[in-house]
């Protein structure tokens, strides 16, 4: 009998719930047992948050240097914690069908954000959310929260905050129970979320062996893949990390690809949108889990569809003046 798989993951509620949906898909499509192999990264140690910490890459780092070192065989990351740049020797075998990309606001009573009283704490730990909920309800008191989905909760249900932004998908993945708080769901057409928000990423190393390779990238969602290369893309190309206020959504819709891309400033009070559709066909060109997207681009299917679609939407921010909303990442 063959090895266990091991799939190494961080160790908070929300992570090990989606690493436990992808062991028991891969150990269905590979006939062998998957292990969850806890591993401990900065994020979550250091309490800082994250526009200190660097933002994007504080949650993936520790787990990539695990998979690197053999000390696992593959990972389960939140796409959205992902920096851009792919690793050398690593690589994405699959972006399994995206759950619910939206955020959604918490409270106490079911008031909804932009009728929340002036004064009233919202908590979040994102530059992209702070940016959108100032726009939105200019009145509100912003604190810069840390934590997983349950103590956040707990600071509304006691009364430390009014209300509190997450991701619908982590809610979802946790078994949907805000025990006893409410729930306002913000639509994506005016409040566009992180790229890749909502989406999981499997990443293994580039010589694992092939039988592994294709159980992980049987778990490969094509129209999922098509719309975060487009989303990913915008940010790549934009240089912004995950303390830049950039929100993008892209969906299939009838062989469509479906674009929004908006810069914020920090303060919510100025944005910069573009809306932009393109034609693709799901199904030509394009190998299921041939890599994180910038790496297929060339095959002349729908995820170079994709790219260009995202590469040409930056290109319209910048020339509209994103360059002075997006605080760029130190080269140094």
């Amino acid at each position: 009998m063959s090895a266990a798989l091991r799939l190494g993951t961080r160790r908070s509620a929300l992570a090990m719930a989606q690493s436990q949906m992808v062991a028991d898909a891969v150990a269905e499509a590979s006939g062998r047992e998957v292990e969850l192999v806890p591993i401990v990264s900065e994020g979550d140690v250091n309490r800082a948050s994250l526009s200190q910490l660097g933002g994007r890459g504080v949650f993936a780092n520790g787990l990539r240097e695990a998979l690197a070192a053999d000390r696992c065989d593959f990972l389960v990351h939140s796409l959205k914690d992902l920096p851009t740049l792919q690793p050398e020797g690593l690589v994405i075998a699959a972006t399994p069908r995206r759950e619910d990309a939206r955020d959604v606001v918490v409270t106490r009573d079911g008031t909804p954000l932009s009728e929340l009283p002036a004064g009233s704490r919202v908590g979040t730990g994102s530059p992209r959310r702070i940016a959108q909920v100032l726009r939105h309800n200019p009145g509100v008191d912003v604190r810069d929260i840390r934590g997983n989905v349950d103590s956040r909760l707990a600071r509304v249900r006691d009364g430390d905050l009014d209300a509190v932004i997450l991701a619908a998908a982590g809610i979802s993945r946790l078994g949907g129970d805000l025990g006893g708080l409410e729930a306002e769901y913000l639509g994506l057409a005016e409040w566009p979320t992180a790229p890749g928000q909502g989406s999981l990423a499997i990443e293994t190393r580039a010589d694992i062996d092939p039988e592994t390779l294709a159980a992980l990238a049987a778990l490969d969602d094509e129209a999922t893949r098509i719309a975060i290369t487009a989303e990913r893309t915008v940010l790549s190309v934009l240089d912004a990390g995950c303390h830049a206020p950039v929100a993008t959504h892209a969906a299939l819709v009838d062989g469509d690809l479906r674009l929004r891309a908006i810069v914020y400033a920090l303060d919510g009070s100025h944005r910069i949108g573009i809306d932009r559709t393109v034609r693709v066909e799901p199904g030509y060109g394009g190998e299921t889990g041939s890599g994180n997207g910038a790496n297929a681009a060339d095959d002349g299917g729908p995820i170079a569809h994709a790219t260009r679609a995202g590469q040409e939407a930056a290109r319209r921010l910048l020339e509209r003046g994103a360059a002075d909303l997006v605080p760029r990442e130190s080269t140094t």
